[in-house]
């Protein structure tokens, strides 16, 4: 159950729905949304694709990690969707299990996500072997995103509605 007091975060991988979801929450709960990505993106006035290609994915990461840890600071509570790979830093890992947010995994089979993430140009991590990246990424953060949730929610073959019911439960 989520407390009135409480941030909402979701983590898992991309492609899984966080921002949307994310954003339907936002309306029940009558909260504002921190998407990472987006906020990343407004700041710095570039895509994530750009920063990964002029900077890399180790300033990016920094900046991932940054505003987690602002949107983690704020006193109302948010509903906020971070970035796939958020939970790949351990400092981000305890910040989000010190944080007494409520963690939500949203999981779904890589099959689910490479149907869902093969229109969108703005995953450089998936310019190569979408299918094979997923599925290497999905190996190597299993653990990760467990270690942090509170709740773990399946997606696949869920409505937007059904997902947002779920992890109001």
């Amino acid at each position: 159950m989520i407390r009135a007091d409480q941030h909402v975060v979701l983590v898992g991988m991309m492609g899984v729905g966080k921002t949307t979801i994310a954003r339907v929450l936002s309306v029940r709960l009558s909260r504002d949304v921190w998407d990472s990505d987006q906020v990343i993106e407004h700041r710095s006035g570039r895509t994530v694709r750009s920063i990964f290609a002029e900077d890399g994915e180790p300033a990016f990461r920094a900046l991932e990690s940054e505003v987690l840890l602002q949107a983690l600071a704020s006193p109302i509570p948010l509903v906020i969707a971070t970035g796939g790979g958020v939970v790949l830093a351990e400092a981000n890992r305890r910040a989000l299990c010190e944080s007494g947010a409520r963690i939500v995994w949203l999981c779904a089979d890589p099959a689910t996500l490479v149907d869902r993430v093969k229109s969108g140009g703005h995953r450089p991590l998936l310019d190569h072997d979408p299918a094979g990246t997923l599925q290497r990424m999905m190996s190597e953060r299993e653990a990760l995103y467990r270690e942090v949730a509170d709740a773990i929610v399946l997606v696949d073959n869920r409505s937007v509605s059904e997902v947002v019911e779920a992890v109001l439960r």
